[in-house]
């Protein structure tokens, strides 16, 4: 197995059923590009069901979106667009085969995104402590409209879910910088795995960019 000169790690072999590299690595991004359409379609359904009920109830849409800290969402909105310019760095130097930076940008990635949970955490605490989690839950007080619980309801799951796929996407992270770039060389090459978990990101950070003002701001 050939290794390189300066970092002594093994080079990417393609897989048997690849013809090529570059065959290789234009089918894994279409397989994820596929991944990501349909991950599109699922939050859309979400959004298109929050603008609805908007639509139907603004009253209680911009009662309950006063009620949430926009400095919260801000700082939140700061640490994923962070990561993603970390992410995106790290793919430059994967591709330019200095796995010392694609490291240090993968952790510094997996940091910004702790602290965007730490901080959904802090919110999510505060809001159970309100009593305004959804459905039978339910308990909060000193609410007017009676259709706030529902914008509570897809609060919860809109931020939930995104919150899992932050998660997800905190594993990819470590993936790489464990198991990946400890044991291949990134190079022009191969530097895969890092553009694809750093395509992923890009989604989590775009739909956090569309959640932010919907729940937060419109209110």
């Amino acid at each position: 197995m050939a290794t390189t000169a300066t970092t002594g790690l093994p080079e990417h072999h393609v897989a048997h059923h690849f013809d090529s590299a570059q065959q290789e690595f234009d089918s894994n991004k279409m397989g994820m590009w596929l991944f990501l359409a349909s991950e599109i379609m699922m939050f859309g359904a979400l959004f298109v069901g929050a603008l609805i009920f908007h639509t139907l109830h603004p009253a209680a849409f911009n009662e309950g979106s006063q009620h949430l800290d926009w400095r919260m969402g801000t700082i939140n909105t700061f640490f994923l667009l962070t990561s993603g310019l970390t992410m995106g760095l790290a793919v430059i130097a994967a591709q330019s085969g200095r796995q010392g930076a694609v490291r240090l940008n993968l952790v510094l990635s997996i940091l910004f995104a702790s602290g965007f949970l730490v901080v959904k955490f802090i919110e999510y605490k505060l809001k159970i402590h309100h009593g305004t989690l959804p459905g039978r839950l339910w308990h909060g007080e000193g609410f007017h409209d009676p259709y706030v619980h529902v914008f509570y309801g897809l609060y919860f799951v809109m931020t939930g879910l995104h919150g899992l796929h932050v998660l997800i996407g905190m594993g990819l992270m470590t993936w790489c910088l464990i198991f990946r770039a400890s044991s291949v060389q990134f190079n022009r090459k191969y530097f895969t795995p890092v553009e694809l978990v750093a395509l992923y990101w890009a989604l989590v950070d775009l739909i956090w960019v569309f959640l932010f003002p919907l729940l937060y701001l419109i209110g």
